[in-house]
């Protein structure tokens, strides 16, 4: 399993869902994109380099 890093690169099965800064994102097939929210609840969408930046992980961290 994965912890919050910048070292590790996230999974790469669309649909899968990771968690960063608290929120969940979702990877779209097709477009290497992650979409979530912001913490307005606005949508928001990620490239694989930013979610490496920002770390995910499988699970929520507050």
């Amino acid at each position: 399993m994965s912890t919050e890093t910048e070292q590790e690169a996230p999974p790469t099965i669309p649909c899968t869902v990771v968690w960063s800064h608290g929120r969940p994102y979702v990877l779209e097939p097709g477009d290497s994109r992650w979409i979530g929210t912001d913490h307005r609840g606005r949508p928001q969408s990620l490239t694989t380099a930013d979610l490496c930046r920002r770390g995910w992980s499988y699970h929520r961290m507050n």
